[in-house]
């Protein structure tokens, strides 16, 4: 049975994978009609997205996981490197794509194709980044960290609580789960189909 971190880990990038996934077909839905989408909607997914994986999940790997690896193995560095570097450009890219929201909200559809792009830009940065910490970091951690660094790590990833992985969310956040959650549409969330 999987370390709980492990478990964690791989729900919050799941949750993550299908918010972006949810947003591009989103976007997909209403070029298709030739609409434009519901910007409060694609604001409240962007900033999940800034709120949970950039600022909670992240920090916890490259401050506490990372940092453990590198203490037990020479293997990989080079990747964790990179990632770090990923996460530490986290904060950027979605200001970027948040601005491109923007652009296209303000301007209108001049500023649909570059808000698509720029969306897909960063779902394809993420997908790719989540995937290579599951095919060789925790592979590695399962192998390489004691039983000690699994009790602190636990401990550490366990206070995330992430919404999209089940936890009731933090009173603070409640409004703005529920809001996803219902405005999205069927059958991402509850929200009526497109």
């Amino acid at each position: 049975m999987p370390h709980a971190t492990i478990r964690i880990i791989r729900q919050e990038h799941a949750a993550l994978a299908a918010m972006l996934r949810s947003i591009v077909m989103l976007l997909e839905q209403h070029r298709k009609k030739g609409t434009l989408p519901d910007f409060a909607t694609l604001r409240a997914m962007l900033f999940y997205v800034d709120e949970f994986p950039e600022k909670r999940h992240h920090r916890k790997e490259t401050e506490l996981l990372f940092p453990k690896l590198r203490a037990r193995t020479p293997i990989s560095r080079d990747l964790l490197d990179k990632l770090d570097g990923d996460h530490a450009k986290g904060e950027r890219r979605i200001r970027n794509v948040e601005h491109a929201l923007l652009a296209f909200e303000m301007l209108g559809e001049s500023r649909r194709e570059d808000f698509e792009r720029t969306v897909g830009e960063y779902v394809d940065f993420y997908l790719d980044h989540m995937a290579q910490e599951e095919r060789e970091i925790l592979p590695l951690a399962e192998r390489v960290l004691t039983e000690d660094d699994w009790r602190e790590l636990d401990e550490a990833f366990a206070q995330n609580r992430d919404p999209m992985t089940g936890h009731v969310p933090d009173l603070e956040y409640n409004a703005l789960f529920t809001r996803i959650v219902n405005i999205v549409p069927a059958p991402i969330g509850l929200g009526p189909a497109l």
